[in-house]
């Protein structure tokens, strides 16, 4: 069970800030985007556990979710995203803020392999052209990036 399974179990439905990291992994101008099994798509990430850096955070969810490894000397981050815009109500009624450090990389290895508990699809989209189901906190990440980076 997670750290943050074991506090909800405490705290109940209360609003909890939870601290993540999420990657934008790109070759030229496509960036990997997964489907999570609420539908939409996202960036591969997830939520900090006891003990975890950020870094250490993303690089261990981007292996789960994606079955790639990051290159850390190549991992760079991008910005922190935090405050009332990014308040969150869970598909199961559960409201918090989230607080995401965003990563990016163009440095990988491995092959992409679907973890069925979290994955529905992985898939390269052209960063101009995303698909519509696309979480927007995540479709305003990509656009950040690409503005600042091109």
């Amino acid at each position: 069970m997670s750290y943050y399974q074991k506090l909800r179990k405490k705290v109940g439905n209360e609003t909890l800030i939870l601290p993540g990291a999420a990657a934008i992994i790109y070759e030229k101008d496509n960036v990997l985007l997964q489907k999570r099994n609420d539908g939409d798509w996202g960036l591969p990430g997830g939520l900090m556990e006891v003990g975890e850096s950020f870094e250490e955070t993303v690089m261990r969810e981007v292996k789960e979710e994606t079955g790639l490894t990051l290159e850390t000397d190549h991992l760079h981050k991008f910005d922190v995203f935090s405050g009332e815009k990014y308040y969150v109500v869970a598909p199961n009624g559960d409201p918090y803020y989230a607080v995401t450090v965003l990563y990016y990389t163009d440095r990988f290895s491995g092959e992409l392999t679907i973890d069925l508990d979290e994955t529905l699809d992985l898939k390269f989209f052209h960063m101009d052209y995303l698909p519509e189901k696309i979480r927007s906190s995540h479709a305003y990440f990509i656009k950040l990036f690409t503005d600042r980076t091109r």
